[in-house]
């Protein structure tokens, strides 16, 4: 049997460890195992591509061994030391970060077959290697400027430039038109349009990401991902490579699965989260400390008041946000649910499908601090049974609990699926102050007569909870 079937038969096995791996990362409890089907699918694959390389080089295969090691060396180590360093809460913008590294591979990839094969090549060959640099360039830019957002490098609000829209439609236009070029040229004439687009699609991508805001950024970190599938899959196709295009078209489906899925869940269309999020002034919108509703001020408690709140509680309903990741308070938060749950309270865990900056970011922390799966449910199944709550508590969440989503049709937000917390019987709010979430949007929640506010970090206030009790 010849080196190129034992390949493609490793990459068939790649496949089907790749599309197990996501089924089986479509539960909690499966997640673990998904991960390792995933990881020994790549495993699978570099061993395959490196044996397919070494087969196929022109150059002495001391040489190539060498560079290929070289290169792996570099990765692996680079990669490990990210994965031991990196915090939960910087886990958003280094996927973003990551998502980058797939555009700019499209990009040389694209590059590369053009220089090499460019006059030889087919009209079908120099479409794909177009679409690829395009694809890629636009992934590349728009994923440094969500790395930049999500990491507090550049402001979060919506960049809003006058006829936003009409200059993305423009960027296309012009781009369909070198396409033109780009498939007439002779020669390397053809290098000159390509060139050009992809200043274009670097530029779009920049513009396209820029005019989103804080508020829509975990369906970003989706739509990027599935950029960055689409533009693996071109460079599958340019490079003539099976695996690489099943895995770029898994990865492509199902961040645009997920990006609807987010979407449909705050009630926004695909579309308009690209042409701009939240974050931009709405009339009548207001920020900070001020009662948006004009129902008063906002009251204030302390840890031992909630310990005492919580002793004569019969049901209680945590509902976490991105605060909590900061402070790093899903320990105390799983000893205090264990603790409640062991004087027989029902202890359960309300979860927005865009909780934190990253799909899925909440569920993540809380299995990190081994709370049980079963009490860790969906914001469509806990919605029903908060007007029977005796407590909730909210740890860190502000734009998923906020009732101007029902009530307040000029809001940013208004019409998003929010957590209802502000039906149960009383609701303590912790946060470092007043200010707003990042979406920008004043919450008056804070101010209903059921809310008191816990001042302080938010680690440090479970804590003493748990002290007082």
């Amino acid at each position: 049997m010849s080196v190129a079937s034992i390949v493609q038969a490793a990459y068939l096995a790649a496949a089907v460890l790749f599309i197990l791996s996501l089924a089986g990362l479509s539960r909690q409890e499966t997640a673990r195992r998904g991960v390792v089907l995933g990881m020994s699918g790549m495993v699978l694959a570099l061993a395959a591509t490196v044996a397919l390389a070494l087969d196929r080089s022109e150059r002495p295969v001391a040489v190539t061994a060498a560079l290929i090691v070289l290169v792996l060396v570099v990765g692996a180590s680079v990669g490990t030391w990210r994965a031991r360093t990196v915090e939960m809460t910087q886990m958003p913008e280094l996927i973003a970060l990551l998502h980058s590294f797939v555009g700019i591979a499209a990009v040389l990839v694209g590059y590369g077959s053009y220089l090499t094969e460019g006059t030889h090549a087919g009209t079908v060959h120099l479409v794909e290697v177009y679409l690829g640099v395009l694809i890629g360039a636009v992934t590349f830019t728009g994923s440094i400027v969500a790395f930049l957002k999500l990491s507090a490098r550049i402001r979060s609000a919506a960049l809003t430039l006058p006829g936003r829209n009409w200059l993305n439609l423009a960027v296309l236009v012009m781009c369909a038109v070198l396409l033109w070029w780009f498939l007439a040229a002779r020669d390397r004439s053809g290098l000159a349009p390509l060139i050009l687009m992809t200043l274009l699609a670097l530029a779009l991508g920049w513009h396209l990401v820029a005019a989103i805001g804080g508020g829509d950024m975990p369906v970003v970190v989706s739509m990027l991902n599935s950029y960055s599938g689409w533009a693996a899959a071109a460079a599958g196709f340019m490079l003539g490579n099976d695996l690489l295009i099943i895995t770029g078209a898994l990865v492509g489906s199902s961040g645009a699965i997920l990006s609807y899925i987010m979407c449909k869940a705050m009630n926004r269309s695909f579309v308009s989260v690209i042409l701009g999020g939240y974050g931009s002034p709405a009339p009548g919108a207001t920020g900070g400390a001020e009662d948006p509703s004009g129902v008063g001020q906002h009251r204030e408690t302390s840890s031992d008041a909630v310990a005492a709140l919580l002793s004569g509680a019969r049901s209680v309903v945590v509902v976490p946000g991105y605060g909590m990741a900061v402070a790093k308070a899903q320990y105390p938060v799983a000893e205090l649910a264990s603790r409640l749950g062991d004087r027989g309270v029902d202890v359960r865990f309300g979860i927005h499908p865009v909780a934190g900056r990253l799909p899925g970011h909440m569920n993540v922390l809380l299995a990190e601090a081994r709370v049980p799966y079963d009490i860790v449910l969906g914001m469509d199944e806990i919605n029903g049974d908060l007007p029977s709550t005796d407590v909730v508590l909210v740890i860190g969440a502000n734009d998923t609990v906020n009732p101007a989503a029902e009530e307040d049709p000029a809001s940013p937000i208004a019409g998003m699926p929010v957590l209802e917390v502000w039906k149960a019987r009383d609701v303590v709010v912790f946060k470092r102050s007043m200010a707003t979430g990042y979406a920008g949007v004043a919450n008056p929640l804070f101010f209903r007569e059921n809310t008191a506010m816990l001042f302080g970090d938010a680690k440090e206030q479970v804590d003493a909870i748990l002290r007082a009790l």
